[in-house]
């Protein structure tokens, strides 16, 4: 790579050239990674370190953008509701549409704070976290398969300073009995594997993010019919479980409830794409 710059204000824009053919935002990433390398905000870089010489790690960083790696997994964070979470590459990247999940959540249970929440495949936490963070008197369960998931869904309860009300546990929907000392719970919150097997993705999340929590068989469906027919069995009586869904798949996630006896009502993202199906027994 060329030659970054004598100062920060001058290796943005040398980034931002380098960065533009694999990334639709390479002015922000570019902001992003040079404050990570600073160690401080991207507005107080904006505002304060614009004409300071810039970190000799920064080159590098570029040059894993330009492999397509995503920046949250090269920084180790990542921001979900106003909540700075760790992440990495055993874990999805907490994406704006799943915020769908807790703005759905904190409306329909404005008036009957939840009790108990359990977070299926809670990957970073991203989902679990956030809800306890709202309701300071909610208690929750975080599942995952992965153990390296729920290392770092850990983290972040420690970070958070709610260890004492999340606890994550290894399980797996797909096996017998995973939930049979679980109890019910009051909300439910599922980011499930909903993408089709052989569906082009942006190469950064092919070739970096855990296919294990993206691809969900043929028709991306395989999750939800595995999942679906079991909520009637963790819901507390007037409990709600939040669903999100590729925005293709509204109709047919609505279809298996309706076979599993649940009624169900779709939400839609900040876009207005069907994003998250409300779930109640």
């Amino acid at each position: 790579m060329t030659a970054m710059g004598a100062t920060i204000a001058a290796a943005l824009v040398s980034a931002t050239q380098a960065l533009t053919p694999a990334s639709d935002t390479a002015r922000l990433d570019a902001e992003v990674l040079m404050a990570h390398a600073v160690g401080v905000t991207r507005g107080e870089l904006l505002l304060r370190h614009m004409r300071d010489v810039p970190p000799p790690g920064f080159a590098a960083l570029i040059e894993r953008r330009i492999a397509h790696e995503p920046v949250a997994y090269i920084t180790g964070h990542q921001e979900f509701w106003g909540l700075d979470l760790l992440v990495g590459p055993a874990v999805l990247i907490p994406r704006g549409d799943s915020e769908t999940l807790i703005a759905v959540a904190i409306d329909r249970l404005a008036r009957r704070p939840p009790a108990r929440v359990i977070d299926l495949g809670t990957g970073s936490g991203a989902l679990l976290l956030t809800a306890l963070a709202h309701w300071a008197d909610a208690r929750g369960i975080g599942i995952d398969r992965s153990t390296a998931a729920l290392d770092i869904a850990q983290a972040n309860a420690a970070r958070l300073g709610l260890n004492a009300r999340a606890q994550m546990l290894a399980a797996d929907w797909t096996q017998h009995g995973w939930a049979a000392t679980l109890g019910r719970f009051d909300l439910i919150l599922a980011n499930p594997p909903y993408v089709e097997t052989g569906a082009r993705l942006d190469a950064s999340v092919v070739a970096h993010e855990p296919h294990g929590a993206l691809f969900a068989g043929a028709d991306g469906l395989d999750d939800y019919r595995v999942l679906i027919p079991q909520l009637a069995d963790l819901l507390a009586p007037g409990g709600i479980a939040l669903i999100e869904i590729g925005w293709t798949q509204a109709d047919a996630v609505g279809a298996l409830s309706q076979a599993a006896g649940l009624a169900a009502r779709v939400h839609h993202d900040l876009a207005g794409r069907p994003r998250a199906v409300e779930i109640v027994a």
